[in-house]
């Protein structure tokens, strides 16, 4: 991705110098906390300590009460090793400067159609933090909190989702924050309001099936975004690869499969991997808005 030399960010909060106690799990403020399926024993091995601390993102769990101390301390010492460091002031300026290109786009597609585009904040933290929606540990990995409209990202994910995940790629990790800008775009849209007022009362399964919406949605959104990435040039190839690659790590029946080796159809909330690919190909494919209306219809 030539990302090099282009506008940074002012929307910036550097909170990993910052300490402050975590006080419990992420609040119920509008995050997306359905619980997952299935779960996999204490864990053996620092593989699935490290899988468990992955999927706590993806399915809304808080995996300190899985893993207990020790995987709070794993998260911790995972954010040390990167806090201070050279390629973490060149990961903060790629991060600063995939916001700035998400704002530009944005801007121009509400200008397009008549709205204001509201900036988001995007909240670097290292460990833990405090938001609108409750405090998180960087074991929630990357969210967006509608109460307060700004994205919370532990840079030391990326390596997780490298290493771990196989998903590499500058655009695999620019996929990430542009998925969670994604969501900012349902709030300010009303989407993400609805959402919430739909999967009250809901069974758990039904609510469930709104959530893969929501998610897919996101997912097409990014995609929006990456088209209009590719159209100034800034891509090179395999980046596309390196973001649909991510986003089939990361889909429910893959993240299941590799956490306790069988799936549970009915707690996926995010979508499985070929639906994550697609809408995001499509999305990316196309670059309408149109074309992301996940919530009706077959998805």
């Amino acid at each position: 991705m030539l990302w090099r030399g282009r506008r940074q960010s002012d929307n910036i909060e550097d909170q990993r110098s910052d300490g402050g106690g975590l006080g419990g799990g992420l609040g119920g403020d509008g995050q997306f906390r359905i619980p997952i399926g299935g779960r996999t024993g204490g864990g053996g091995s620092i593989l699935l300590v490290i899988l468990v601390v992955l999927a706590g993102w993806y399915f809304g769990f808080d995996p300190s009460q899985i893993l207990g101390d020790g995987g709070g301390q794993i998260t911790e010492d995972t954010s040390s090793q990167n806090g201070g460091s050279p390629a973490n002031d060149e990961m903060k300026q790629f991060v600063a400067t995939v916001l700035a290109e998400t704002e530009d786009t944005w801007t121009g597609i509400f200008k397009s159609q008549g709205l204001t585009y509201e900036d988001p904040k995007l909240v670097l933290f290292s460990g833990q933090v405090r938001s609108a929606c409750g405090f998180a540990s960087a074991a929630a990995g990357p969210f967006y909190c509608p109460g307060d409209h700004k994205v919370y990202l532990d840079m030391s994910f990326f390596q997780q989702l490298d290493q771990q995940f196989g998903a590499s790629g500058e655009f695999a990790r620019a996929y990430v924050v542009a998925h969670e800008v994604g969501h900012h775009v349902q709030n300010l849209t009303g989407i993400m309001g609805k959402f919430n007022q739909m999967r009250q009362g809901m069974s758990e399964a039904d609510a469930n099936q709104l959530s893969v919406r929501i998610e897919l949605q996101a997912d097409c959104f990014a995609g929006v975004w990456a088209h209009y990435t590719a159209q100034k040039g800034m891509l090179e190839q395999g980046d596309i690869e390196s973001a649909l690659n991510a986003a089939k790590q990361i889909g429910d029946d893959t993240l299941q499969k590799r956490m306790q080796g069988y799936v549970v159809p009915e707690s996926f909330n995010h979508g499985t991997s070929q639906q994550r690919q697609t809408w995001l190909a499509r999305g990316y494919k196309s670059g309408k808005l149109s074309d992301c209306n996940t919530m009706s219809g077959p998805i």
